[in-house]
């Protein structure tokens, strides 16, 4: 007996088969398809979907402390576990970026001039990427400073919200930060965005337009990971739990800041993403609960 495929089988009894159409599904995937990996990513092992057990870039911690106080923050959360990294350089030799730093603040610690030079000198053919809250950059350190790329953190478009999320009324501040990297045109500047449906999407385009007046080349629009202790606090300012865990909507977020500025989403998931057929990326839920982030790096030196 010859085997029927299902569009045969259909039609043998009477039904005309048909392909199951999601035009949104369809605009995700050529979206997913069409983007680009965030700068700050090339070089990350995670974009290597073959590699079991990718780490981040090596990172020099300066200090866990913070000016800020953000809801989502998971570096405030391994400082109340006790599992903040001492300062000191994570990492191995002739990397191939360098990020000061992904726990703390660093502006706020007064060796962050010694330490970018420090860096600089040893690892002369890394890219050296800057990760602050950006509301402690003047003028006068920037001139101090020598970065290749400057991420500065901003989730809300309006000094309201800004408070609201940080617990700081640095609003101002920021935007002057963007503004001052904006304008140096020999480092490449982004705006990291952290998507909280709830709490802050409608911000997410208001801001994407903010940033790219101020000439800042690129936003990095990253999903909320969700830390149990900040559970409460998340809930507390409306977050939309369920929506957090789309990444349907997470990407819908990302085409409309797209209007506005060269968006990017963080690299290890967009390598995914891309291999997923337009029906399950239009359904996919990622797991946005975890615990506090381990540094998977070894310490080399204080």
């Amino acid at each position: 007996m010859k085997r029927m495929s299902w569009e045969e089988f259909a039609r043998s009894m009477g039904v005309e088969p048909q392909i199951l159409e999601n035009k949104e599904a369809r605009l995700l995937k050529q979206f997913v398809m069409d983007l680009k990996f965030p700068t700050h990513c090339q070089g990350c092992q995670g974009l290597d979907l073959n590699n079991p057990n990718p780490v981040h870039h090596p990172s020099y911690e300066l200090t866990p402390a913070c000016n800020h106080d953000c809801i989502f923050c998971y570096s405030n959360v391994a400082v109340k576990l006790g599992k903040a990294p001492k300062p000191g350089y994570y990492g191995w030799e002739d990397p191939y970026a360098i990020t000061v730093s992904q726990y703390g603040e660093p502006l706020l610690s007064p060796r962050i001039v010694e330490v970018n030079k420090m860096l600089r000198e040893r690892f002369p053919n890394a890219r050296l990427d800057l990760q602050t809250n950006g509301s402690l950059l003047t003028e006068e350190l920037w001139k101090k400073l020598d970065f290749d790329l400057v991420m500065i953190s901003l989730d809300a478009a309006s000094r309201e919200k800004h408070l609201k999320i940080t617990n700081a009324d640095t609003f101002d501040a920021v935007v002057n930060a963007l503004k001052i990297v904006g304008n140096d045109k020999s480092v490449r500047s982004v705006v990291r965005t952290i998507f909280m449906p709830g709490i802050n999407d409608e911000d997410i385009p208001k801001i994407a337009e903010l940033a790219a007046s101020l000439g800042i080349d690129e936003m990095m629009l990253q999903p909320l990971t969700i830390h149990e202790l900040n559970v409460e606090r998340l809930k507390k300012a409306g977050l939309d739990f369920d929506r957090a865990e789309s990444v349907r909507e997470f990407l819908k977020a990302a085409m409309e800041a797209k209007k506005h500025i060269d968006v990017r989403i963080s690299g290890c998931q967009l390598a995914i993403y891309r291999t997923m057929d337009p029906l399950t990326l239009f359904s996919a839920r990622r797991i946005a609960r975890d615990v506090v982030p381990i540094v998977k790096r070894e310490r080399k030196e204080r």
